[in-house]
């Protein structure tokens, strides 16, 4: 085992409290999971930042959307935010509609019971209409 030192320092509450909700869901001791984290932030930096894209577990989607729209999904964003007594972010909401489109669509390729066709003319008419929201895990 390698050499160890005690690293110690005085942190935010509600950020302990965050650390000590994830480290519990890991399993992992308090020094394995500050290990983890400092490590994988330390390659991440040397990486320029992209220590996340270039390990094949994850890709980035990016895209432009119309102000309006953008506006209107950050206010629903703080509604949801309210409502759950937590941070909803932009990209569970995103990741939650992109899940379910390609779930109904997967359904509806394998002749699933709900199965009707699907087209694109289904898609939102204009560039202000959110889909609706799916019901967030673990709510």
């Amino acid at each position: 085992m390698p050499a160890t030192k005690n690293l110690c320092a005085q942190i935010d509450l509600d950020l302990h409290q965050k650390i000590s909700e994830a480290r519990e869901q890991t399993g992992q001791t308090t020094s394995q999971y500050i290990t983890d984290l400092l490590t994988e932030y330390f390659k991440m930096k040397e990486n320029g930042g992209n220590e996340i894209m270039t390990n094949g577990k994850t890709r980035t989607l990016a895209f432009q959307i119309d102000e309006t729209l953008f506006q209107r999904i950050k206010d629903h964003l703080v509604r949801e935010s309210t409502r759950l007594g937590r941070n909803f972010t932009q990209r569970e909401f995103v990741i939650g509609l992109i899940e379910q489109a390609l779930a109904e669509a997967e359904s509806d390729a394998q002749g699933g019971p709900d199965a009707s066709p699907a087209g694109p003319s289904e898609a939102p008419e204009g560039p202000d209409e959110v889909p609706s929201l799916p019901v967030p895990l673990g709510s």
